[in-house]
């Protein structure tokens, strides 16, 4: 029997996403960063000008524009503008090079780019970016060249009137990460998108009086769903330009948010900073996190330094958030939770029947905010739906409490002798070891076990040499059967466009040593 979360009343309202606000607080901050801080009336006036602009430019609704930006405020106004515009906001991952950005491109069928000045050489190596029909607008450029982002910010001809918003029209094309091919781009339309926000406000509870720090990438559908979710309330947000301790430290000291939000690579690299003490993390009530598997190890360190535990939650480019965990003891830590506002979910094992209790099963979800699907891609949509339920494609079990436990994505899971390996429980084993920084595990074809677990890892920076005997001993101890039986040490870890352990590439690299020929986007 399907599970359901609590219900949704409305969604949040994008029709006067600043109304509240303007009648309320105009002149108080909404926007603030460690170099520029914004009133919610300067948002209203930077985000109406630019709107006006880009239609002054010849874009119509429905066209999309793309965007080659990392953290910024004028990124969010940019994405503000487009949906008072009635243009679809197309981010581009900042980590995309030439050939990503051009897939990117052809996939969104895109009219116009705006860049930051410092890709000019990635954007020249581009086939696409020179023929599209509305050029590139330029951003940082030194030399001010017009037309600049800056510039069609703060001045627009003042006889374009803006459409109304309808809310049927798409919003956005959000990428997928690529874990399991080649990005997809997921349409959320206005209605579908003010959903996902309504369900995000009401599963984690902010509030109007919070300060709110999305520790990641505005480009992403989740970072992207945080300003959203709270400019529509009226919560003060804070732009970090990066994610590191230079920038989020200071970030921490100086504005005191009382909601952080990271992914878990992010967190454990800010957690672990020797310059991060106990009191930078006192204004917290609370720290989310996901896009992947939060470890053991990562809890644990953040409790020890922030006195409060990470609440884990699942979600994915396609759904928003569709769990969260709210308990904030230790009994059910490790959980994604459960299921989150406004969702409805069960779990299919492969014989599309309901997975028993305790028993991993395909996740599948009904909302109002899944995607409206795939952009120009109706095959993706239709594998994707069935009567209603979308397919995640995400193995989880679920407990007698009402807890879900991630296991893995299903085209990642390792098949060893008959039995079912979720590579991040492996990953975790091995990122207790108090020589490895990072983990990635995946699994290559074996002639007699089906498949074998290779893992990848880096060091800590003043670790000594380890055995590689000894972290396989260990890891053991702590999953059995599921310790890899090969390890191979990494200079770096690579991590794909949204920040998670990048198996795609580790299982190239690992049929190429192991000289097997298999379609890993199968």
């Amino acid at each position: 029997m399907p599970i359901t979360g609590p219900k949704l009343e409305k969604p949040v309202n994008f029709q006067n996403i600043f109304q509240s606000s303007l009648q309320i607080k105009p002149d108080e901050i909404a926007l603030v960063s460690l170099r520029n801080r914004l009133t919610w009336r300067e948002l209203e006036t930077k985000s109406d000008t630019l709107a006006r602009s880009l239609l002054a430019v010849g874009l119509v609704p429905g066209d999309r524009v793309a965007s080659l930006m990392p953290n910024r405020w004028e990124l969010v106004i940019l994405y503000l503008a487009c949906l008072k515009s009635g243009l679809v906001a197309t981010p581009l991952n900042y980590r995309y090079m030439a050939p990503e950005i051009d897939h990117a491109l052809d996939v969104s069928g895109a009219r116009i780019l705006i860049a930051h000045a410092e890709r000019e050489a990635d954007l020249a190596e581009s086939n696409l970016v020179t023929s599209l029909p509305f050029g590139v607008i330029g951003y940082a450029a030194e030399d001010h060249r017009e037309p600049n982002l800056e510039q069609m910010i703060e001045t627009s001809p003042a006889n374009i009137d803006l459409p109304a918003i309808d809310i049927s029209a798409p919003l956005a094309i959000f990428f997928t990460s690529g874990s399991t091919g080649k990005p997809k781009g997921v349409i959320h339309t206005v209605e579908t998108f003010s959903w996902m926000c309504s369900s995000l406000v009401s599963a984690v509870e902010i509030r109007s009086d919070d300060v709110v720090l999305p520790g990641s990438s505005i480009s992403h559908v989740g970072g992207f769903m945080w300003f959203f979710a709270c400019l529509s309330l009226g919560t003060q947000l804070i732009v970090a330009r990066s994610f590191d301790g230079d920038e989020m430290l200071p970030i921490l000291r100086d504005f005191k948010p009382t909601i952080l939000s990271m992914i878990p690579a992010a967190l454990f690299e800010l957690i672990r900073d020797r310059h991060g003490i106990h009191d930078d993390f006192a204004s917290l009530r609370l720290c989310v996190s996901g896009g992947d598997k939060i470890s053991s190890v990562l809890e644990h360190e953040f409790m020890e330094k922030a006195g409060i535990i990470v609440s884990e939650l699942f979600g994915m480019t396609e759904i928003g958030c569709s769990h969260f965990n709210h308990d904030k003891s230790l009994h059910h830590l490790g959980s994604v939770g459960t299921v989150a506002d406004g969702f409805e979910v069960i779990l299919r094992d492969d014989e599309d029947k309901e997975a028993a209790l305790g028993e991993p099963g395909r996740l599948w979800v009904r909302a109002n905010c899944t995607t409206a699907g795939y952009w120009n891609n109706e095959q993706a949509t239709n594998e994707a739906y069935d009567d209603g339920w979308f397919d995640t494609g995400d193995i989880m079990k679920l407990d007698q409490d009402g807890y879900y436990w991630f296991c893995g994505r299903k085209k990642q899971i390792i098949v060893h002798n008959g039995s079912n390996i979720c590579p991040q429980e492996v990953e975790e084993a091995l990122q207790g070891h108090a020589a490895v920084e990072h983990a990635g595990v995946v699994g290559i074809h074996d002639l007699v076990h089906g498949e074998n677990v290779i893992a990848y890892i880096t060091l800590q920076a003043e670790a000594a040499m380890p055995s590689l005997a000894d972290i396989i001993a260990f890891s053991k101890k702590r999953v059995g059967y599921k310790a890899p039986e090969e390890i191979v040490i990494l200079d770096e870890m690579p991590f794909n466009a949204t920040g998670k352990v990048d198996r795609v590439t580790l299982k190239k690299h690992a049929e190429e040593a192991h000289r097997v020929d298999v379609d890993v986007t199968a």
